[in-house]
């Protein structure tokens, strides 16, 4: 399912128009990105938890030139589905 399908897949079950529920999920997208990259914790109860972690430089290997280069270190977002959202996938 691609962003355009969930749009209409959620504007049905909603009742909403296709405009709004893609207005209200760009609204949700950039608050999460945004309290991402200020360093904070996105919790949604019965869904799972985005957050950022840091990632240690490292030596990584070019794997055409076999030459060795160092990758800095970063900060990755990171999503942890929740026990509810595991539970029912599962089944």
């Amino acid at each position: 399912m691609n962003k355009t399908e969930l749009i209409a897949a959620a504007a049905e079950s909603s009742g909403m128009t296709k405009k709004d529920t893609e207005r209200v999920l760009n609204a949700a997208i950039d608050t999460i990105i945004s309290a991402l990259t200020q360093g904070e914790k996105v919790q949604i109860s019965g869904f799972g938890s985005f957050e950022t972690k840091h990632r240690e430089a490292r030596t990584g290997r070019n794997p055409h030139t076999r030459e060795s280069i160092e990758i800095p270190a970063t900060r990755i977002p990171a999503f942890k589905a929740s026990k509810a959202l595991k539970d029912t996938v599962a089944k």
